[in-house]
């Protein structure tokens, strides 16, 4: 849903953001600090990738903060749709996710990269310096980064039709990890997993997970 009108000053010197989060509590919390800032204004929030496609159509933000683990829903495929849809619009990542969804939110186009623990005054910098063109990443997050492309990541070469975060999955299943398991070593919610394992059988034309984990093992995954 939109937020409401402001009139905090000339419109042009405000920055507007949009918040994708579908936690309300969380959600609530981000927009009272936010607004507490004279330059920053919340003109919509959103919960799903659907809602937030709409929300930003229709406000035309001049920021998004992006949660990646949003229900059911893969928050970098969102990155990539906003790119496209919406390339004006500055994505801000603020997320639980370390792992490798920070090379493929930079690749998805996201201009930064920040974990929810983040204190929040560092979080009100990074909106107004994504919004002025910057580039902003938590220091563990860029140190992440810098390693990922010192080197390619591991199995890119095989099943291109992957995304990043599918190889994860494709890997930790190849471990012998289950759902539960692989939920918890990456933060995600068994539903989430669920849909992330379901496209990578579909996209590896898998007929089960033991197919699929057979061929990653064989491919050097695991």
């Amino acid at each position: 849903m939109s937020g409401p009108e402001r009139d905090d000053g000339p419109i042009d010197a405000r920055i507007d953001v949009v918040l994708v989060e579908d936690h309300p509590t969380f959600r609530f919390g981000l927009r009272m600090r936010l607004e507490a800032e004279g330059d920053i204004a919340v003109v919509g929030e959103a919960g799903t990738a659907g809602q937030a496609l709409e929300v930003i159509e229709e406000t035309a933000p001049d920021v998004a903060v992006v949660d990646l683990d949003l229900a059911g829903t893969d928050g970098v495929e969102l990155l990539r749709t906003l790119s496209v849809a919406a390339p004006r619009v500055a994505t801000l990542v603020l997320t639980m996710l370390s792992d490798d969804s920070v090379t493929a939110a930079v690749r998805a186009g996201a201009r930064g990269y920040l974990l929810k623990d983040a204190e929040p005054a560092r979080i009100v910098a990074a909106v107004r310096a994504v919004a002025a063109g910057e580039s902003v990443f938590s220091p563990a997050v860029a140190a992440r980064l810098l390693g990922a492309l010192a080197a390619p990541p591991p199995g890119r070469t095989v099943f291109p039709e992957l995304t990043d975060r599918e190889h994860e999955i494709l890997r930790q299943l190849a471990a012998g990890l289950t759902n539960a398991e692989i939920g918890r070593r990456l933060a995600l919610r068994p539903k989430t997993v669920r849909n992330y394992v379901s496209n990578v059988l579909a996209k590896l034309h898998a007929a089960d997970r033991a197919e699929a984990v057979l061929r990653a093992r064989r491919a050097g995954l695991g």
